[in-house]
This record gives structure tokens, sequence and C-alpha cells, in this order.
């Protein structure tokens, strides 16, 4: 118990150190490069927030291991139970054009469980946080799911791939929601829109194509809130699935009823 305290704590300060340093420099992007030879993006300021959150780790916990988004795995092979999964600015396309809407994430596991979750949005200072079985909270007071409980009423949001594949995936479901709910945003951090899930203000959440460090620490923020995730089919999410679907728990099935397909003809398709 003592030890997660800390962990929490630690995550925080390290969210927040890097969430101010990229909100300080939103207008001093010197470098941006593409990743995996499509639009995702890396910036000069993705990397030192990275470095400034896995050195406070190192300091304080040398042993855990580390899955950052920039420089992938460190101490992969380490003895201990722990792994941080880290994404210093989820949102770099909209923070390589100014526009300020990103967050810092940090997710703690446990033997592979989810136990600690830390979203720090700099622009709205705004820090959501969560561990196992405690409760989710927004600057420290606690927050739950809305509760609408019919689709039509909704408010939802998505996100789309990089690839172009992913795109025009996502596009049937984007346009079935459209008919389905009261409204539908893409605001362009799944992990915000995860959050706004927890705190009530979208109703639902949906996206593919997905890294573990997207939906590290937002997706456990939305379970203590009392939302429901899922994948698309209903199947129990962990990080390491490539889609995710978070409601309030009430929509949850009316909002999967988008996403029914035949098997195997969702490139995310997983159970």
């Amino acid at each position: 118990m003592r030890e997660t305290i800390k962990m929490l704590e630690l995550a925080v300060s390290a969210a927040k150190e890097a969430g101010r340093y990229a909100a300080e420099h939103i207008d001093k992007v010197k470098k941006i490069e593409h990743k995996d030879g499509v639009n995702n993006l890396v910036t000069d300021i993705d990397k030192k927030c990275e470095k400034i959150i896995i050195d406070k780790i190192t300091e304080i916990f040398p042993l855990h291991s580390i899955l950052a988004e920039e420089t992938g795995e460190h101490r992969a092979d380490s003895p201990a139970a722990v792994k941080w999964v880290v994404d210093p600015i989820d949102g770099t396309t909209n923070y390589a054009h100014g526009f300020p809407i990103f967050c810092t994430s940090i997710g703690v596991l446990f033997e592979g469980e989810s136990l600690i979750g830390v979203v720090y949005d700099a622009s709205r200072d705004e820090l959501f946080t969560a561990e196992r079985g405690g409760g989710a909270f927004l600057n420290g007071k606690k927050i739950t799911v809305s509760s609408v409980e019919l689709l039509r009423d909704s408010l939802v949001a998505t996100g789309f791939a990089y690839d172009a594949e992913g795109k025009v995936a996502n596009l049937d479901y984007f346009k079935a929601a459209l008919s389905r709910v009261q409204a539908v945003r893409r605001a362009g951090s799944a992990a915000l829109d995860l959050c706004y899930v927890a705190s009530g203000r979208f109703d639902g959440f949906w996206e593919m194509g997905l890294s573990p460090w997207d939906t590290a620490a937002a997706h456990l923020i939305v379970q203590e809130a009392g939302g429901t995730v899922s994948t698309f089919a209903a199947g129990a999410f962990n990080i390491y699935k490539k889609e995710i679907a978070a409601s309030n728990g009430k929509v949850h099935n009316e909002m999967l009823e988008l996403f029914k397909y035949e098997s195997g003809n969702s490139p995310n398709s997983s159970s």
C-alpha cells in the first residue's frame, strides 16, 4: 500500500512536470519527424518530455520496467513486477499544430494488471487520477460517469488511426454513430477522450489502431469512475488490444450494436 501511494505520487509529479514543459513549449517546436512512414508525428518536445518522466521513474524505482512511446522498452528483463507505460504527449499532431488538446499519460501495471492511471492536461491544469479499487478523481475531486441512458441522447467521441486503411475502416462506424447519437466529437487525444467519459463529459468513446500507451492510464480511470470498457465485440479489454469501446455503462450495449460485423471483416477484430 505504501509503495502504491509512492508510485501514484511519482506518476503525478512526473506527469505534471512533463505536461507543463510541453505546454510552455507548444510554440517552440524545432523538429517534427514522421514515424513508421505515416502521419504519426513525434517532436523534439515529445522526446524531452519522455526523458523527464523516465529520469524521474528510474531515480526512485531503478528496477521497474518502462514502456515508453518514443523510446520503447526499458529494462524489459527486470525482475520487478511493475511496469510503467508512458505517453509523454498524447495528441502530438494537435500539439505540433499548436492546437491545445493534448495530455501526458502515465499508467502503472502490477503483474500485468492496471494499478495506477494518471493523465494530466496542462492546458487546462486538469489532473485525472485513479488507483485500482480506489475510485477516479479530477484535481482531487471524485468523478463518476454520466447517467445518460439512451444512445440517442449521448455525446460520444472517436479517433481515427494514422494509417489510411485504419481511417477508412472507422468511417462506417462513424457514419453509423451519426444517425444514432446526439452528436460525435473527434478531438485527437484518446487519453483525454477516455477521461472525459470518466468525468461525464462524454457518454461513450471508441477508437481503433491504438497502442498500449494510449490507454494504459485512462481506461483504468474510466473503470474506477464506474464506466465500462471492452473491445468492440464485448470482449475483455487490456492495453495490448488495438481497439477500445468505453462508455458510462448504460449505453454500452447499444453502442456496441454500431460495431457489429461479420467475423473477420474488421482489421482489428478481437475478443
